[in-house]
């Protein structure tokens, strides 16, 4: 046999020696199914249509803590969405916020009034905006200017409101009312025995800068800070 045939026959028959492999089946794969997202065309109406609507059932509600600036309810309640549950909340009186800027010298850049204290709640020493809580039916722009004075000296002649927000409505019913204040005149304090404040004035793009490496992180300073920022054109400018 001429010698290509005789290696033609061997690969032959060593391919018949092989044993058949069928093709093994591939899994069969599940289908996911992803959650259905509307999609609105404009910022505006996004938020417009809320996808459960109505009020709450309150079953009843009980306090089980009392104390000088919150108390805590036990509520039991029929939510929106149908639900049966029970909430412990704190309710508080409110607060306000004040921006206090000096723009005097610099409109893109002005100087922003900050404090310094010592906060037991988070174990350190924070940077924040002047604040303070509300009394029982105060209005919140008087109380605003009353929290100025009080902590910082300065009186304002323009107040505007910039942001009501709620700092965590998880559970706690506290809203936050921001207000600008423009137009500073310094004057004498009037702390409270337990208050011991660090007042400094910072330009704008410091307080930013102080943002951006983590030694800002009270919220209602974050907040106010960062919206009044964005209305002036972003990061101050001389």
């Amino acid at each position: 046999m001429p010698r290509n045939n005789k290696k033609n026959a061997g690969t032959a028959n060593a391919n018949a020696a092989r044993p058949k492999v069928k093709n093994a089946a591939k899994p069969r794969q599940e289908k996911t199914r992803n959650p259905k997202i509307k999609k609105s065309g404009k910022a505006s109406k996004a938020l417009e249509a809320p996808a459960i609507e109505g009020k709450e059932k309150l079953l009843s509600s009980v306090v089980v803590f009392e104390g000088r600036l919150f108390r805590v309810l036990r509520d039991r309640l029929i939510e929106p969405g149908g639900g049966k549950n029970e909430r412990d909340v704190i309710r508080h009186n409110g607060s306000v916020v004040i921006l206090a800027i000096d723009r005097s010298k610099s409109k893109k850049n002005p100087w922003v009034v900050v404090e310094r204290q010592y906060r037991h709640a988070a174990r350190q020493f924070l940077w924040e905006l002047p604040a303070g809580k509300l009394e029982a039916g105060e209005d919140p722009l008087a109380g605003a200017k009353r929290e100025l004075a009080e902590e910082t000296g300065y009186r304002a002649k323009k107040w505007k409101l910039l942001a009501e927000f709620y700092p965590s409505p998880g559970f706690l019913g506290e809203s936050m009312q921001i207000f600008l204040a423009e137009g500073l005149k310094a004057g004498p304090t009037n702390l409270e025995d337990d208050e011991h404040i660090e007042l400094r004035l910072v330009k704008l793009s410091e307080v930013l800068k102080m943002i951006d490496k983590g030694a800002i992180s009270d919220g209602k300073t974050l907040t106010g800070v960062l919206m009044y920022a964005r209305q002036v054109g972003g990061k101050g400018k001389k």
